[in-house]
C-alpha cells in the first residue's frame, strides 16, 4: 500500500476530516455533474442550438451513467474507511476518484471535439485540487500523464489515427487538422498545467509546513503545561507534610494525651482541626485536580447520584444554616441509573455549584437541587433565588478569572476558576452544564440562578 500521508498528519484527526469532507464534496459534485450531462443530452439541439452524432450521444449517456455507477460504489465505501495511513484510507480514495474523474473527462474530451472542446478547462480544476490534496510525485505524475494522453487525442487526430468528434453547430470551422491552432493549443496547455501544478502544490506545501509548525508549537506548549503540573504537585506536595503533622499535634492535645484543657482553649483548638482539616481537603483537591491534567484520565467507578447529592448536601449543611438558606432535593428520576466516571471528581462540581448557590444567596433563600431522567440521560438542577446573573455576562460565567460583577459586590473573595474546572470537570465525563438565569425559583428582586449539568448514565 503506498503512504501518502505526511508523518506529522498521522494522528491529526482535523487533517483526515478535511480529507473525507473534500471527498464527500466531490461526490456530491459528481451527482450534479450525472444530472447536467442528462439534462444536456435531452436539450442540447433545443437550447444550444447543436447536434451531435448518434455516437457522440451514446458516448454521453454511456459516461454518464458510468459515473454514477463509481460515485454511487465510492460513496457506499467511504464510510467503512479508517483513519489509517498503514492501509486503505480516504487519501487513497481520492486518489482513485481523480484517476476515475480525469479518465471519464479525458473521453468526454475526445467525444466533444478533442483539441476544439471546451471541457478542457476541466482539466486545469482537476489539477488544481489535486495540488492541494496529493503529495508532489502523485499530483506530477498525474499531470504528465494528463499530458501525454491530450497530446496522444490531439495528434492522433491530426494525423488520422484517431476519428475527430466534431460538434456541428459549435465551431463552424474544423480546426483538428489546423497546424498551428493544434501546436499552440498543446504548448499554452501543457503550460498552463504545469505552472498550475507547480504553483498550487507549493502553496500547499507551505501551508502544511505552516501546520507542522503549529503543531510543534502546541506540543512543546503541552509539554510546558505537563511540567507546570509536576512543579505544582511537588509543591502542594510539600506544603501537606507539616499541615498533617500539625493536624496529628492537634489530635493528640485535643484527645488530652498531654493533660487537660481549659473550656476556652480546647474550643479554639477545635477551631484550627477544623480549618486543618478544610486546609487537607483543599490539598486533596488540588493534588486529584493536577494529577487529572497530568494524566489526563480519570478514575472509573459506578456511582449512584443520589448518594453524591446527599454527601454534597451533608457537607454544606451547617454552612446553608449559618447563612439561613433553606436546602431542598427532589429525586424525580424513573429509572435509578448508575454514573460512571470519577466520583472525587464530580463530587468536586457539585460541591462547587452548591457552595456558590449558598454563598451567593440572601438570607431565607432558597437552593433546590432537582434530579430527572430523560433518554438516558442524568440531569441535575440546581437552582437558587438568589441575585442571578446578568444576561450581558452570562456567556462569560464559565471562562476562568471571572466574577460577575453583581457577585463582586456581595463577596469579594473568590478566584474566578470554580465553574470553569466545574465545566471541564463535567465535559471529559462526556457531560453539558447551562446555566440559566432567572431560575424558576425567582422572586420579586430574587432573580436567582440556575445551574443544569447533564451526565450519560447506565
Amino acid at each position: 500500500m503506498i503512504k501518502l500521508i505526511p508523518e506529522w498528519a498521522v494522528h491529526d484527526e482535523e487533517f483526515w476530516l478535511s480529507i473525507r469532507q473534500r471527498n464527500l464534496w466531490f461526490i456530491k459534485l459528481r451527482y450534479a455533474t450525472v444530472a447536467i450531462l442528462l439534462i444536456f443530452y435531452l436539450t442540447h439541439s433545443l437550447l444550444l442550438s447543436i447536434q451531435l452524432s448518434d455516437v457522440q450521444k451514446s458516448a454521453l449517456l454511456y459516461i454518464a451513467f458510468i459515473i454514477l455507477f463509481y460515485n454511487l460504489t465510492l460513496h457506499f465505501l467511504r464510510r467503512f474507511l479508517k483513519h489509517d495511513s498503514n492501509a486503505f484510507n480516504p487519501l487513497h480514495l481520492s486518489v482513485i476518484q481523480m484517476i476515475l474523474d480525469l479518465s471519464m473527462l479525458l473521453i468526454l474530451i475526445y467525444y466533444s471535439g478533442g483539441v476544439e472542446s471546451p471541457l478542457t478547462f476541466f482539466l486545469i480544476f482537476h489539477m488544481i485540487v489535486g495540488s492541494l490534496i496529493l503529495p508532489g510525485l502523485i499530483i506530477y505524475s498525474f499531470a504528465i500523464a494528463v499530458l501525454i494522453i491530450f497530446w496522444g487525442l490531439t495528434i492522433g487526430e491530426y494525423f488520422g489515427l484517431l476519428v475527430h468528434h466534431h460538434i456541428e453547430g459549435f465551431i463552424p470551422f474544423h480546426l483538428h487538422q489546423d497546424f498551428n491552432y493544434v501546436l499552440s493549443v498543446n504548448i499554452v496547455f501543457a503550460m498552463v498545467i504545469i505552472i498550475t501544478v507547480a504553483l498550487a502544490n507549493n502553496i500547499a506545501r507551505q501551508l502544511y509546513q505552516k501546520e507542522q509548525q503549529l503543531y510543534s508549537y502546541i506540543e512543546k506548549l503541552n509539554q510546558a503545561e505537563k511540567e507546570k503540573t509536576k512543579y505544582i504537585l511537588g509543591v502542594v506536595h510539600e506544603i501537606k507534610t507539616p499541615i498533617n503533622a500539625l493536624h496529628s499535634y492537634l489530635d493528640l492535645i485535643l484527645q488530652k494525651f498531654l493533660g487537660p484543657l481549659d473550656e476556652t482553649v480546647e474550643e479554639k483548638l477545635k477551631r484550627a482541626k477544623k480549618r486543618s482539616d478544610e486546609a487537607l481537603e483543599l490539598i486533596n483537591i488540588v493534588l486529584k485536580v493536577s494529577q487529572m491534567k497530568l494524566m489526563d484520565k480519570l478514575t472509573e467507578e459506578e456511582f449512584d447520584m443520589i448518594d453524591l447529592i446527599n454527601n454534597t448536601l451533608k457537607r454544606y449543611k451547617q454552612f446553608a444554616e449559618s447563612k439561613m438558606v433553606h436546602l431542598e432535593l427532589k429525586d424525580e428520576r424513573e429509572v435509578k441509573c448508575k454514573i460512571k466516571g470519577d466520583q472525587f471528581l464530580i463530587l468536586i462540581a457539585f460541591s462547587n455549584i452548591l457552595a456558590n448557590a449558598i454563598k451567593y444567596n440572601y438570607e431565607n433563600g432558597k437552593v433546590e437541587i432537582r434530579l430527572f431522567n430523560r433518554n438516558k440521560i442524568c440531569f441535575v438542577e440546581v437552582c437558587d433565588n438568589g441575585p442571578g446573573i446578568p444576561k450581558e455576562e452570562q456567556e462569560k460565567i464559565f471562562q476562568d478569572f471571572f466574577r460577575a460583577s453583581n457577585i463582586r459586590k456581595m463577596v469579594t473573595e473568590g478566584a474566578g476558576l470554580g465553574l470553569s474546572f466545574v465545566k471541564e470537570i463535567i465535559e471529559k465525563h462526556h457531560g453539558t452544564i447551562k446555566l440559566q438565569s432567572p431560575s424558576r425559583l425567582k422572586e420579586t428582586g430574587r432573580p436567582g440562578a440556575c445551574f443544569i449539568v447533564s451526565l450519560p448514565c447506565e
